[in-house]
């Protein structure tokens, strides 16, 4: 099993812009005073065209994972996106909802609005899924699999190879027992490699605030690593606009594209665009 990147390529490159905008804020930290609000839209109005002008300069063809409500809230920001070309839109739920926190009635009904959502917007059903809290259920990969996803990003079961995840059934003294592998394909992902947790200050729950020459030196150490050791595979790089769009970081990021983009062999590309190239025979 492995990806078949294009004749002359060695590297797939995905930057994952998650396009969360007020969702995060909602969702994921049950925030919605005008201070955290005003956030996102800083995100969608101003954050959103400095990255779509900064992916057109290098060719990059880019995944961005919406929540359904950011494609109701800021329609005409994501149909700039639409509207540049060649950029991925996955799915990344419906309000930015804590998946591990939902039953299993719930979770059905937030992906079948989330798809719901997709077709009206986009035009089409999105062929991945990035879970909104980076976490499933017992139920969510069964799901996917029902509703006919090829691809996920939102586990970390290794660092530059994509793979088929597994159930797990978790047992204490007896050890935990590994299911069959999901014909879904897992492009992992990585808090060390996503500008919020290291960037964005939220009050009681991140600090947030770090130096953006820490962040972006793991980000290059990591491609280095995978540049020389990984050939063949993928780098998945997950940023947000309402935190890499802002002033000090998208100078960092533009620095850092740039520094892949002279490596020869690096591909910028959707994790469709590479799943498209992957084989289960070598």
């Amino acid at each position: 099993m492995a990806l078949h990147l294009p004749k002359g390529k060695t590297l797939a490159v995905s930057i994952g812009a998650d396009f969360d905008a007020h969702s995060v804020w909602m969702g994921t930290f049950g925030l919605r005073s005008p201070s955290v609000l005003s956030r996102g839209e800083f995100g969608a109005e101003v954050a959103v065209p400095r990255l779509i002008a900064l992916f057109e300069r290098y060719g990059v063809k880019a995944t961005w994972c919406t929540p359904a409500h950011t494609m109701m809230t800021f329609t005409d920001q994501f149909n700039e996106i639409l509207q540049a070309g060649g950029h991925e839109i996955a799915a990344h739920g419906c309000w930015h909802e804590p998946v591990p926190t939902l039953d299993v009635d719930k979770e059905r009904h937030l992906m079948e609005r989330t798809l719901e959502v997709h077709q009206k917007y986009v035009g089409k059903k999105p062929r991945g899924y990035r879970s909104p809290a980076w976490d499933f259920t017992n139920s969510t990969l069964g799901l996917l699999e029902e509703f006919g996803f090829e691809w996920d990003s939102s586990l970390m079961g290794r660092d530059f190879e994509p793979y088929h995840p597994r159930p797990v059934d978790v047992g204490w003294e007896e050890g935990s027992v590994l299911g069959p592998p999901s014909p879904l394909l897992e492009f992992p992902v990585t808090w060390y490699l996503d500008d919020f947790p290291h960037q964005e200050y939220v009050p009681g729950s991140n600090p947030g605030l770090g130096s953006t020459e820490v962040m972006f030196q793991r980000f290059r150490d990591s491609f280095d690593y995978a540049y020389k050791n990984a050939l063949g595979g993928v780098l998945a790089i997950t940023v947000h606009p309402q935190t890499i769009g802002r002033a000090h970081n998208i100078i960092g990021f533009e620095r850092l594209i740039d520094y892949m983009a002279s490596f020869p062999g690096t591909w910028f590309a959707t994790l469709s665009d590479i799943y498209d190239t992957w084989s289960e025979s070598e």
